[in-house]
């Protein structure tokens, strides 16, 4: 966002809904300190930008991995567009399963064959 214009924090934390306030204002911070991104103020607000100067040695390889990802999801989008039937329903790996449990909550160890619990 900030390569081709200068964009205020808000800006950027509206462009990005799945990611908290905290955790961009926490990247702003991290990309100035390395140099990457050059913050104004201006009053109450910082505008920010890319140091296209500093950035100059790795500007194709940064383009061009954008693009990548840009064409990645315009394919999945494809996809999921033709795509009939209902959704497919999201599978959680094992180890967030639920797991049923005990008057403690506790996990019931699960009966081996043979055996019954009494």
């Amino acid at each position: 966002m900030t390569w081709d214009c200068e964009c205020g924090a808000g800006d950027i934390s509206r462009a990005m809904p799945d990611v908290s306030w905290g955790a961009v204002s926490l990247q702003l911070r991290a990309l100035i300190d390395a140099g990457a991104i050059v913050a104004r103020a201006d009053g109450r607000h910082r505008y920010y930008r890319a140091d296209r100067d500093r950035l100059a040695g790795v500007s194709d390889m940064l383009q061009a991995m954008w693009n990548d990802s840009l064409w990645r999801l315009k394919l999945a989008a494809e996809l999921d567009a033709t795509r009939r039937g209902p959704p497919p329903s999201p599978r959680l790996p094992p180890s967030l399963k639920l797991r049923r449990t005990g008057r403690r909550g506790r996990p019931i160890a699960k009966a081996k064959a043979g055996r019954r619990r009494t």
